[in-house]
């Protein structure tokens, strides 16, 4: 373990992550003409965050600069009818086959999809299937996307906790996932085949936009927590945005293989499963 890292475990996870995170949501929104332009460019010096693909060239603020945009054809989306591609830019975390019930978040830290999905019965559908942990880092795209032609039926909003899901929380903090703020997403493709979206909020993400939900999702928000849904998406279509860099869980059913490793990089429209069976 590495002193950078447990700088950066100590400085992002022994806080007052709620407070904090409420107070990020407070502070990105606001238009700043001054000030904006020098954090982002800042920002840029000390991180790779390229702003070359956005759809606009200056931002109003922090938050105009978190959920920018991309130009038109930037993410090509896999034509494959079979292919299922990746929701966002991401690092492919922990995956693999859902074992009993039993997914990982790192090596000896497993956690229950009937935990993270907080429905047991929902949890069996995936019993033998794929998992993956697709992490968003602050300087990536942070709108996520339809994997396939699929229908959103139901969502359920999970109130929670922030903490950072940086790797080196992951390999400290015991059903990390399952603690913090999430929505949970039940798909439906065109073929019959079900599938799972869970958007993992973090410290410094402020909100959750859903489209098919039309709430914003954040530490705040009060209820229904069970959401119900009849929202069509075309593959690759926009489905929300995270305020800030953070995690989405997808999961398959039998049938459906993964078709990337961990530690991967991958972008939205890129192959992540293919259907099988």
């Amino acid at each position: 373990m590495t002193l950078r890292e447990n700088l950066s475990f100590l400085l992002t996870n022994r806080i007052p992550r709620r407070w904090l995170t409420r107070l990020m949501g407070r502070i990105s929104p606001l238009e700043l003409p001054f000030v904006t332009p020098a954090a982002i460019g800042l920002w840029k010096a000390f991180s790779d965050l390229d702003l070359s693909e956005a759809k606009k060239t200056r931002f109003t603020s922090l938050q105009d600069c978190f959920v920018r945009e991309l130009k038109p054809g930037a993410r090509p989306i896999a034509a494959d009818p079979a292919t299922l591609v990746s929701p966002c830019d991401a690092i492919v975390g922990a995956c693999g086959t859902i074992d009993r019930g039993t997914v990982v978040q790192a090596k000896g830290f497993p956690y229950t999809l009937t935990e993270l999905l907080t429905d047991a019965a929902l949890a069996q559908i995936y019993e033998g299937g794929q998992f993956v942990t697709l992490r968003i880092t602050p300087t990536m795209y942070h709108r996520f996307h339809a994997p396939h032609d699929l229908e959103v039926d139901h969502v359920t909003y999970v109130s929670g906790d922030a903490w950072n899901v940086y790797p080196i929380a992951l390999r400290r903090v015991q059903r990390l996932f399952c603690r913090n703020e999430r929505a949970i997403l039940r798909c439906r493709l065109a073929s019959g085949t079900p599938i799972a979206l869970v958007p993992v909020a973090a410290i410094l993400v402020a909100s959750i936009r859903l489209h098919c939900a039309d709430v914003l999702l954040h530490l705040r928000y009060r209820g229904p927590n069970e959401i119900p849904c009849n929202a069509r998406y075309q593959k690759g279509q926009e489905m929300g945005w995270f305020q800030h860099g953070s995690t989405i869980i997808a999961l398959v059913p039998k049938g459906v293989s993964l078709c990337v490793g961990e530690g991967q990089r991958i972008r939205m429209g890129e192959p992540l499963f293919r259907e099988t069976a």
